[in-house]
């Protein structure tokens, strides 16, 4: 058998640089073989080092040095990871370090999938359903059912389920408009996420995306001997990077990375004590000075300059900083009168040597792009050095990365102060013609996009960000109001493009000297770190500059105003919508955002007025029909809800969250079946989403489905074991079902997720008033009006906590504190009507009656209880209320389902109210002939106790049907 020769693998292109690299390097030998021999020792041994940090003043060789130390460990079989300042995210940093260590034959696959999975679903959450709403949907679009439950949203008390145990309440309203969930309000960004993973990918991308890269980098540790990851510029990405690694490499919040994989941390200046103050003594620290005499000489000699007069100039001229000692000694000159002359500007010395005035004139213009790749050198350069981009990329004061090159800052100033003060129109002639290659390619690029993502493309936003800091650089004065509206988009598309954005006026302004430029750039960046997005003092500055447009003005405003909303600043936001209409009134994101901000302080009407026109100018923009949909839904117009959810289901048929959305709609009608088949298509959209689970979980609870309720609930906790809205819903169906203990239990666990969540505090406490535990459920709502003192739901079912109690002195001042907060809410406007009416106080009782009558005419048993005060006020008039009473109720009652059973119990209510004793008997067995629930039983029970208190010359006549529902109960 012969011998197979394997033909030994070529060396890349990066392989020979590299060793070119190592071959022309000198010095920093205590450096070199500080990191050599780190990679020597066991990773068990305690003077293993994991973590480095090269520092020390510009063109002192940090990079050179990272570049070495990246060398030694490929060497060693290691896979390395470069970055520098190009990042501008943690997500970013995770993404390029991925793309590296792909081409290196180790992907990150889980990590990638994920990350695109991030990139598809923010894209979503950023985009309408058609186009043109804004882009941050804010708080989501689950149905809200009633003014009360938007009020409850607003306070984090929505979905409480706060009227159960209220008697014949329950058949006036309906369950929907009882409790509406705000965990929808709390998580999803818009209707266009698919689940709650896509939406907490969305909200928080580094803390669902880094478990998943680390467990990849895990993976690529257990089959490489070394992962190494370096940070290059770290100046300049530590603001943005420090947080997220020191959490990965010395924090305890992620898991542990495998000690085979290295970190280092290369840029000026010391690291941030705030960060890494607690850690230092795991950082090994690789300070860097200039070069030693000896050094400098050693570089000089390998360059061919060994004339000892040559060599004391360049000593003397460069400090021995080492990027200018390599630059001098470039040509290596024999003679000190080549380098010596007084007169040269540093450029000259840099360039003295270039003997080729083409080749001069390519590496002076080069120094004018913030960066350049082989395009833009073609486009620039003199005609004759337009194929010496290779030589270019060999200058010892250019680094070459990712495509493309950058010139050492050391050198790049002083060659960008010549060219400007030598000739101004030159130099503005330069950058103009840079600005429009960056156009010109920028237009190409559009060609292949669609409109409405020219931000979301990354060669688009580079070549319009290096247009804008060319005609900045050419015509400050001119360019500041077009980079000024570039600053607002930038905002718009996220923080990663504000960052940059304000990183290159500020860069502009240094490199043209303009002072105006430069003090814009300063308050830009310090705009960017005053809050978590940075977009609400960036757009408060930008709205400051006279050179605005007024389109700018417009989005600025716009956009203000919608972080304004999302943080729940709503009359911020309102303001600020108004300022963007008053100068384009026809500007829909406005006026959707002015409706949304609108809704979520329940002032439908005008969320109404706003939401109608933003349809009729973008009518296809499913954004816009969702949140007027859902405003419909809130004010009870389920027809028209219907036909804006229908709408925007046809824009996107595939929308899970539509359906739900729709789903929640159906279920405030009372249209279960319906609700039922619109819960399980968002199901079978996404299967598992425990959102759309536990809201089929609670249309079952309202059909008393009980069984499939509970399986529901506990497939959702399955899916998300520590989500404390899952336990509350949860506890919400074993109420219904009377089992108290189980719900108490299941809002224990809830409040222990989240101990300062006032809406899961008065979850419990409807649970204890409902099982007639009031002092226990008064401990819970005085601790739910600590957490949410402006809110009035907290104030208001406390009352009906204290009233049980026969504290009416205490219950009246929470039922004025909470319509004080909420004077519209008919709700708290009939239960101070029980009040003054249980203190005696009649003529009060009906004033509010009448209010809540006025606020909710179709509200039946608000009717109810202005008859009753009529009654006991022996005004004949109540025989007309009751009558009309029953009217309501009857058309209810020949339906079928849960709630034609609370309407029968009601009638049966009614009819005794009414004197009518046959047709409350009827009624009454007719109502237990649907075998209502024990509670519900319970509850009539509690209402027919309260006529007997109120009339006692009926109390025999009661007292038999009383009789007949308490056996009821007690055979169920």
């Amino acid at each position: 058998m012969g011998v197979v020769l394997v033909p030994e693998k070529k060396p890349s292109r990066q392989d020979l640089n590299r060793s070119r690299r190592r071959g022309g390097f000198v010095g920093r030998q205590g450096e070199l073989g500080l990191f050599r021999d780190n990679l020597a020792r066991d990773p068990e041994d305690e003077a293993f080092q994991y973590l480095f940090h090269v520092h020390g003043q510009a063109g002192v060789g940090k990079t050179s040095l990272v570049r070495q130390w990246d060398c030694a460990a490929r060497e060693l079989g290691a896979v390395t990871v470069y970055l520098d300042d190009d990042v501008h995210s943690v997500v970013e940093a995770m993404e390029a370090i991925s793309t590296q260590l792909r081409l290196q034959g180790t992907p990150l696959k889980g990590f990638e999938k994920l990350l695109a999975a991030y990139r598809q679903r923010r894209h979503e959450a950023e985009t309408p359903l058609l186009g043109g709403a804004d882009g941050t949907a804010g708080d989501g679009s689950a149905p809200a059912a009633s003014p009360t439950a938007t009020v409850m949203a607003q306070a984090g008390l929505a979905g409480l389920g706060l009227l159960p145990g209220m008697g014949p309440i329950a058949g006036a309203l309906n369950p929907q408009q009882l409790a509406q969930s705000a965990d929808r309000v709390r998580v999803a960004l818009s209707a266009r996420l698919r689940s709650h993973d896509d939406v907490q990918l969305v909200m928080s991308p580094v803390r669902v995306l880094t478990p998943v890269f680390l467990k990849d980098l895990t993976e690529v540790a257990e089959r490489r001997p070394w992962v190494v990851l370096f940070f290059d510029v770290y100046e300049r990405t530590a603001p943005v990077l420090d947080e997220w690694l020191q959490d990965i490499l010395v924090g305890e919040d992620y898991p542990e990375l495998p000690v085979n994989v290295l970190a280092v941390l290369s840029g000026q200046g010391r690291l941030d004590v705030r960060w890494w103050g607690d850690h230092l003594d795991l950082v090994a620290e690789a300070p860097l000075a200039v070069f030693t005499e000896d050094e400098a000489r050693q570089l000089l000699a390998g360059r061919g300059v060994t004339d000892e007069g040559v060599v004391r100039v360049v000593l003397q001229l460069t400090g021995r900083l080492p990027v200018l000692v390599d630059t001098l000694a470039l040509k290596g000159p024999q003679d000190p009168g080549e380098v010596a002359d007084p007169s040269e500007t540093a450029v000259g010395r840099f360039l003295r040597w270039v003997r080729d005035p083409d080749q001069q004139g390519a590496a002076l213009v080069c120094a004018l792009p913030l960066q350049l790749d082989e395009d833009v050198y073609r486009a620039t350069v003199p005609e004759a050095a337009v194929d010496q981009y290779t030589w270019l990329r060999s200058l010892p004061f250019v680094t070459y990365q990712a495509g493309r090159c950058r010139y050492h800052d050391v050198v790049r100033d002083p060659m960008l102060r010549l060219q400007r003060t030598q000739s101004p129109t030159r130099w503005q002639q330069h950058h103009t013609l840079l600005a429009d290659l960056h156009r010109q390619r920028r237009h190409a690029s559009e060609d292949t996009l669609p409109p409405g993502e020219l931000w979301n493309d990354t060669a688009w936003r580079d070549h319009r960000l290096n247009e804008t800091y060319h005609h900045l650089c050419a015509r400050s004065g001119a360019a500041l109001s077009e980079a000024l509206y570039d600053v607002v988009h930038a905002c718009d598309h996220g923080k990663e493009d504000l960052r940059r954005w304000t990183q290159m006026i500020a860069q502009a302004g240094r490199d043209c000297a303009d002072e105006n430029l430069v003090r814009w750039g300063e308050r830009l960046t310090a705009a960017a770190r005053e809050d978590a997005t940075g977009l609400v003092a960036t757009m408060t500055q930008v709205l400051g500059a006279s050179a605005l447009g007024d389109s700018g003005r417009v989005l600025a405003y716009t956009l203000r105003g919608r972080e304004h909303r999302n943080a729940r600043r709503y009359e911020e936001a309102l303001s600020d919508y108004a300022s963007a209409l008053s100068l384009d009134a026809g500007f829909a994101r406005a006026l959707y955002g002015q409706g949304e901000a609108y809704r979520l302080l329940g002032r439908y009407d005008e969320a109404l007025i706003s939401l109608t026109r933003a349809v009729e100018l973008e009518p296809d923009d499913g954004s816009y029909l969702e949140s007027r949909g859902m405003t419909y839904q809130v004010l009870g117009r389920y027809v028209d809800a219907l036909a804006d959810q229908n709408r925007a289901l046809e824009l996107d048929p595939g929308n899970a969250w539509l359906v739900s959305s729709r789903a929640g709609t159906y279920h405030a009608m009372g249209r279960y079946d319906d609700a039922l088949a619109d819960h399980d298509r968002a199901i079978g959209i996404d299967p598992g989403n425990a959102w759309f689970i536990d809201s089929r979980a609670n249309t079952h609870r309202a059909m008393r489905r009980y069984d499939d309720a509970l399986a529901g609930h506990i497939r959702a906790l399955e899916l998300t074991p520590d989500r404390a809205w899952s336990f509350s819903r949860r506890a919400a169906t074993y109420q219904a079902m009377g089992r108290y203990e189980d719900a108490l239990a299941d809002h224990d666990r809830a409040i222990g997720i989240e101990p300062d969540n006032a809406r899961f505090i008065v979850d419990r406490a409807e649970t204890y008033r409902t099982a007639e535990r009031h002092d226990d459920a008064v401990a819970d709502y005085d601790r739910a009006v600590e957490l949410a003192p402006g809110h009035s739901l907290p104030f208001a079912v406390r009352a009906l906590a204290l009233r049980a109690l026969g504290r009416y002195d205490d219950a009246l001042p929470d039922h004025d504190r909470a319509l004080e907060l909420d004077p519209d809410s008919a709700w708290m406007t009939a239960n101070r009507g029980d009040i003054y009416r249980a203190m005696g106080c009649y003529d009060d009782a009906v004033a509010d009656y009448t209010r809540a009558v006025e606020l909710a005419p179709d509200r039946a048993w608000y009717r109810f209880d202005y008859g009753i005060a009529l009654r006991l006020l022996y005004s004949p008039e109540h025989r007309d209320h009751l009558r009309r009473v029953t009217e309501m109720y009857c058309a209810g009652a020949s339906a079928d389902g849960p709630n034609a059973v609370n309407v029968k119990g009601n009638l049966t209510i009614v009819h005794c109210a009414a004197q009518e004793w046959d047709s409350a008997a009827e009624e009454l067995e007719r109502f237990l002939a649907c075998a209502p629930t024990p509670r519900r039983i319970r509850e009539a029970v509690d209402d027919l106790s309260d006529l007997q208190t109120s009339f006692p010359t009926d109390v025999i006549r009661i007292q038999p049907l009383r009789e007949r529902l308490e056996d009821a109960a007690g055979q169920t």
